[in-house]
């Protein structure tokens, strides 16, 4: 398994010297300890016995964590004959008191309900290949009132409006809006940034083709957002979402061209637009696939509708995903956004191993730093675990974690003997320590006599 300096050695052209060797003990003090991870608990678990002003030191630097995510994911993650796609999504994290930076209300999906906490958004790369996901851009976010002042602050004041009622029907010699020029909410503004700074980062080496995003994006401004990034939007629509066919009867010679057909009926969709068909378990999952036009959207939209029927009830449920390529066929459409999930797995171990919900900071600075810090370790794991479980194909990060802090337990007891055992049993003690509260391995070689 590579030693954390090795890890890291791409990091020395854009961080100094003494900065890269902090950042080597806080992570390898992160892969080692145990209980909640604040700075007070790595500095505790650091190699030179806890120096907390250092760990305070680093905390308060500013560190260019764009750069340092796509540099260690192209050095030690990165396979230029997989497909890539981009995805994001926004983390809740709660938090209590009233100084902490960006603290305010925000939805969170695991309460069901707006909590008091701090929120990121990221983003990651997620390889088709392997199904897994690799934050690359973390920016924190603001909660409805920067929102609310934002939003006043970027349009034009505008006069007031006439107590006078206006007459009935569309004012004579307006013109048709177009839907393509939209104004931004500050939210997609801060998503539009990271994505256009995220592809000038990859420069090339990796051309993802599509952005992936949740339920909450499915609508016109995040799609021209999206498609003002030079990159296609795959996403999910609401369930009674008002799709129209695209007309293709004749046209009048006078006057505007009609461009919706007959609005669709999710309970009775032509045979025609089926793709596939397949039933497991008494429930028949069909998929129905074509270009559909809405109102709201400038553009025609690719939509796939993935219709559950279970059989034994007649009972009906139905899924609405679209993208603004009309030529990706239904398999990848579903199956990206699929792949949507996958960062959900990245926020989950951020929290529970490497102290997305523990950090204490509450300056901008510090907080930006624990939470990159945090979903950086997410890439170091995965990294570690690919050599790891080769040996052990089962282990996870729990695993990863025992035997880091079981050579921790052996070196520190070795610097108290007068002279270091001989290999072959120095190698046995390594072997059977570090196995040591794992799960995934054996620990029948520490079994007593």
């Amino acid at each position: 398994m590579p030693e954390i300096v090795t890890l890291l050695h791409s990091f020395a052209p854009y961080l100094p010297a003494t900065t890269l060797r902090q950042l080597g003990r806080v992570i390898t003090a992160l892969l080692t300890m145990s209980g909640r991870v604040t700075m007070l608990g790595i500095a505790r678990w650091t190699e030179t016995g806890g120096s907390y002003r250092t760990i305070q030191r680093l905390y308060n630097t500013v560190l260019p964590w764009a750069l340092l995510h796509w540099v260690f994911f192209k050095a030690e993650l990165y396979k230029p004959d997989d497909g890539y796609i981009l995805v994001g999504d926004e983390c809740v994290v709660p938090k209590s008191g009233q100084h902490t930076h960006g603290l305010d209300r925000f939805f969170s999906s695991l309460y069901s309900q707006p909590i008091p906490g701090v929120a990121f958004f990221a983003l990651s790369v997620v390889n088709t290949r392997e199904r897994r996901s690799y934050p690359v851009q973390v920016e924190q976010m603001r909660g409805a009132e920067w929102g609310t002042a934002a939003a006043t602050q970027s349009q034009p004041k505008t006069p007031e409006k006439s107590t006078e009622k206006r007459p009935v029907g569309r004012p004579k010699g307006s013109s048709n809006k177009d839907k393509t020029q939209v104004t931004l909410p500050p939210e997609l503004q801060v998503i539009q940034n990271m994505v256009r700074k995220q592809r000038l980062i990859f420069n090339g080496a990796v051309s993802p083709a599509y952005l992936v995003l949740d339920g909450h994006f499915g609508n016109n401004n995040a799609l021209q957002m999206t498609l003002q990034c030079g990159i296609d939007l795959i996403s999910k629509l609401r369930c009674d979402s008002a799709l129209y066919f695209v007309y293709d009867g004749p046209q009048k010679k006078n006057g505007p061209r009609r461009k919706y057909g007959t609005q669709i009926n999710y309970e009775h969709i032509p045979e025609r637009y089926r793709q596939a068909s397949e039933e497991e378990d008494g429930i028949r999952t069909d998929y129905y696939q074509a270009t559909l036009v809405s109102k709201s959207v400038a553009q025609p939209l690719n939509v796939v509708i993935i219709v559950k029927t279970r059989l034994k009830t007649g009972a009906q449920a139905h899924v609405i995903l679209f993208s603004s390529d009309l030529n990706l066929s239904y398999e990848k459409l579903v199956d990206y956004y699929r792949l949507r999930f996958q960062i959900e797995f990245n926020f989950r171990d951020a929290k529970q191993y490497w102290g997305l919900d523990d950090f204490m900071n509450v300056s901008e600075i510090p907080v930006t730093n624990a939470a990159n810090l945090a979903l950086f370790m997410v890439n170091i794991a995965q990294r570690l675990l690919a050599d790891f479980r080769q040996h052990h194909p089962a282990a996870g990060v729990l695993d990863l974690k025992a035997f880091f802090r079981g050579r921790k337990y052996v070196a520190a007891t070795l610097e108290l003997l007068p002279e270091k055992p001989e290999p072959i049993l120095l190698e046995h003690i390594y072997d059977q320590i570090t196995v040591l509260g794992s799960i995934h391995r054996s620990n029948r070689a520490c079994a007593s006599p």
